[in-house]
């Protein structure tokens, strides 16, 4: 016998296969809304680019102010999962509506029309390499130009980030120049003393020993940080300065921002701003800082580049002005900072290009710098080592730092190197006839000991006690 059901039972199986498609029609609706949200750009300002042309690119559609980050959308490839792959770039000028950018990596896979995106947030890890990691985890440690690490010791997120702008200082408000620093040099901590907060030009030629001479400072200087900047030097050269000139010693206390001079322009520019940022944060905590900079002429040449490729008329052998005044704006952020605090004492390699002591770089820099060593390549062919020209250095903060004595020490150190090398020819030639001149007499007699005292092993140091030690033993001068 048949079961009777009510009639409202039989009313709502009638219903429900209604409510099922209704329920199945606002699904596919919202599926389809969800869809079209996901394929908007996540990014609130967006344009196109509309020309490539050697190492700046051109954009439209967007509005950014200059020095801000954007990137730059390429082809997928080789890309991510989600087939999106982007180049970060940087914002070198403008002109009208046309926005000029510098990426800091390889563009290839580039098309015509790509969109250039605004960083707006954390869409992406790349959307805040504006903001650089600072601080103690990264002593020790090599990181390129971006802040990036290079060696395989880890990740850097969880340290602090901060940008690479930083307010300039009250120039009355520096703590003045008034303590030695032991760079283990015993040329420099004898004749060219130089103080915390100084900074040195090292005006070199290529393949004379600048690096190695920069390693020593780095291993035997009493600074309580090291930060090294390796801008624009081959890509082989940074292993081995890490590796067999700076050593494990001068590491655990360094860090090395390495940008070679395969990386864009703008990225050795980049790289040598965050070492100086690095040494600045450091003076902050109180810290004295060595920073040590190969080379400063890299980083004009890589100013040149980019000033050239926007459109900046070339000046003095092709350098635009603006590279001329990056350059102080770059060294003015070293040096002591406010009193009682810490201090940035720097060096930085100029590169003498043919040996040309008056290349523009090389003579710009030495108007901004505090003192120059310049290194000599006949010392270095004849196995003089380290190879500096005591003649033609100097050291601008030395009085300030050492009391009359040493002043009047190193000044007749000078004169009797002087007085021999005018007379070279004549003794050689044994022309030279002994007691004529007492000085000269008494610069010939001590020039084997002079020139000891001015070579020193790559594995030797030389502190500041024992320097002076032989230094009143060659030149004794009353008090």
């Amino acid at each position: 016998m048949t079961e009777k059901r009510p009639v409202s039972d039989i009313g709502q199986s009638a219903k429900a296969p209604e409510v099922a498609s209704h329920h199945q029609r606002w699904r596919l609706a919202l599926d389809k809304v969800t869809q079209r949200v996901e394929s908007l750009s996540h990014y609130r300002h967006e344009g196109r680019v509309t020309r490539a042309t050697g190492l700046v690119l051109e954009a439209v559609g967007i509005r950014l102010p200059l020095g801000s980050a954007c990137l730059i959308e390429l082809s997928a490839g080789t890309g991510n999962g989600d087939g999106e792959r982007f180049a970060e770039a940087e914002v070198v000028g403008f002109s009208g509506d046309k926005l000029f950018l510098m990426p800091l990596a390889d563009t290839s896979g580039l098309l015509p029309g790509a969109r250039v995106l605004a960083l707006s947030g954390n869409r992406l890890d790349v959307a805040s390499a504006r903001r650089f990691p600072l601080g103690d985890g990264l002593l020790g440690r090599v990181v390129d130009g971006n802040g990036r690490p290079l060696d395989d010791h880890g990740p850097l997120e969880q340290l602090p980030h901060a940008p690479l702008e930083t307010p300039p200082i009250n120039p009355l408000a520096r703590a003045p120049i008034d303590t030695t620093i032991d760079v283990g040099i015993r040329a420099i901590n004898g004749l060219l003393t130089v103080g915390r907060g100084q900074r040195m030009g090292l005006f070199a030629g290529s393949g004379v020993g600048k690096s190695v001479l920069l390693g020593m400072m780095a291993r035997y200087t009493d600074a309580d940080v090291i930060v090294v900047g390796l801008i624009g030097e081959r890509g082989r050269e940074v292993q081995d300065f890490i590796e067999n000139i700076l050593g494990e010693e001068g590491l655990a206390r360094a860090v090395v921002v390495a940008a070679p001079a395969d990386t864009s322009p703008l990225q050795r520019m980049q790289g040598a701003a965050y070492a100086t940022r690095l040494a600045e944060d450091f003076r902050d905590q109180g810290r004295n800082v060595l920073l040590i900079m190969d080379s400063l002429t890299r980083y004009a040449m890589a100013a040149r580049e980019i000033a050239l490729a926007i459109g900046e008329p070339p000046a003095t052998k092709g350098y635009p002005p603006s590279v001329f005044a990056k350059l102080p704006a770059l060294v003015e952020r070293a040096g002591n900072g406010k009193r009682g605090g810490g201090s940035i004492t720097a060096f930085y390699t100029v590169l003498t290009e043919g040996d040309d002591q008056q290349d523009p770089i090389a003579d710009s820099a030495r108007a901004i710098l505090d003192g120059h060593i310049v290194l000599s390549r006949q010392l270095a062919e004849s196995g003089h080592y380290p190879a500096i020209d005591i003649e033609a250095s100097i050291s601008r903060a030395m009085p300030a730092v050492v009391d009359t004595r040493r002043l009047r020490q190193a000044q007749g150190f000078k004169q009797m190197i002087s007085r021999y090398q005018r007379n070279r020819d004549l003794i050689n030639v044994g022309a030279y006839v002994s007691g004529q001149d007492p000085q000269l007499d008494r610069a010939v007699a001590l020039y084997p000991r002079l020139e000891t005292f001015l070579q020193q092993r790559m594995n030797e140091t030389a502190g500041i006690d024992h320097t002076r030690t032989e230094l009143d033993r060659l030149i004794p001068i009353d008090d």
